[in-house]
């Protein structure tokens, strides 16, 4: 239980870093349980089934799907309107923004994010893939293969245009 109390701890750090709330555990917590439905997703999942109780007085995100194993601290979900996560997999740190697919294909297998990994909306990431540590995924990019750490794709089917921060072979001009 102390483990799963300081990846909540963190959690809240991290949501009140990106809401621009001034972080005290308490207080922070119960605004953020109160004013996001996001985060209360999250808090929901971490505490597992006790979360049916709180349900009843503070409602989730009825349209952001959790349904991963194992989630690393510091997830931060910036809407959850029509999100769905269900990944082997989620690394610490990670950003996912609104209409976002991480999921199945049919092979009913799903992916693995790294550490400090930033989906943009609309993004697609499916099947049994690899996300490297510190990617980022472009708007409504469709991601079916593996993305090695430290690069930037885009595009359906998304490819790399930036990896260990130098562009790759990629110009709009040509």
């Amino acid at each position: 239980m102390d483990k799963n109390k300081a990846v909540i701890e963190y959690d809240i750090e991290v949501w009140c870093k990106h809401k621009n709330i001034n972080y005290k555990l308490t207080n922070s917590f119960f605004q953020l349980l109160n004013i996001y439905p996001e985060f209360r997703n999250l808090f929901y999942y971490r505490i597992g089934a006790k979360a049916i109780l709180l349900n009843i007085l503070c409602r989730k995100c009825s349209t952001l799907f959790l349904a991963t194993p194992e989630i690393g601290p510091g997830l931060y979900i910036q809407h959850g309107f029509a999100t769905i996560i269900a990944a082997k997999k989620i690394g610490k740190d990670c950003f996912i923004n609104q209409q976002v697919t991480i999921g199945y294909t049919e092979s009913g297998k799903t992916p693995t994010l790294g550490d400090q990994v930033r989906v943009s909306a609309g993004a697609k990431v499916l099947g049994d893939i690899q996300v490297g540590n510190n990617v980022k995924i472009g708007a409504n990019a469709v991601v079916l293969k593996d993305i090695p750490d430290n690069c930037t794709v885009v595009g359906i089917p998304a490819y790399i245009i930036k990896k260990d921060g130098q562009k790759v072979g990629y110009n709009l001009n040509t």
